[in-house]
């Protein structure tokens, strides 16, 4: 941990003070970065960067960077559901199951229910959830959405401004990164743990 934490720190640092410089510049843009970086490592030193902005920026009464970022950290968990109930060729029949309760841990703001369907195959999968992710956070900005809860998912939208339009983001940004992720993976047949691919 010694070794590691001066590193990540570092990390947090640079990616916050690059965030902080683009403040003034165009909010869709932003938007779409910090929805981005929500999915690129699901929870870890990138994720925790756009998250302890967002909700840094409620201090200064920026309620639309944190609702930018809500909206993107909503996106992977969501997308592997939908990949589930939509194109449940694209899964195992044992990820099919886990993978469907992936709408209460999107639903619910907890990134992290994606992780073991992108260390299972990392690069079909965090592409298509950062590219949602940062469509659900330019949306989001571009709607004027608002959101003064620093956490809480679509439990929190009677705080949400544009709650509306805010759902809609969400939405389009999940089934853009599924429709991504259903794209780039071959569809696969199971019978219990048995899996082969197919021709």
């Amino acid at each position: 941990m010694l070794a590691i934490n001066p590193v990540v720190g570092a990390i947090n640092t640079a990616l916050n003070n690059f965030l902080s410089s683009m403040q003034g510049a165009n909010k869709i843009i932003l938007g779409a970065i910090l929805g981005g970086m929500m999915s690129v490592d699901l929870g870890g030193p990138v994720n925790k960067a756009s998250y302890t902005f967002g909700t840094g920026m409620l201090a200064e009464g920026h309620y639309d960077i944190m609702a930018a970022v809500m909206a993107g950290g909503m996106v992977a968990p969501l997308a592997i559901a939908l990949l589930a109930t939509f194109f449940p060729k694209k899964l195992p029949k044992k990820d099919r199951q886990s993978a469907l309760l992936n709408y209460i841990m999107g639903f619910s703001f907890i990134s992290e229910g994606a992780i073991p369907f992108a260390s299972a195959d990392p690069i079909r999968v965090i592409v298509s959830c950062v590219i949602g992710s940062a469509v659900s956070g330019a949306l989001s900005m571009l709607f004027n959405c608002t959101l003064m809860a620093p956490h809480g998912g679509i439990f929190v939208l009677p705080v949400v401004g544009n709650a509306a339009l805010y759902l809609l983001s969400i939405v389009i940004g999940s089934l853009v990164a599924m429709f991504i992720l259903a794209a780039l993976k071959k569809n696969v047949w199971g019978k219990g743990d048995e899996v082969k691919n197919a021709k």
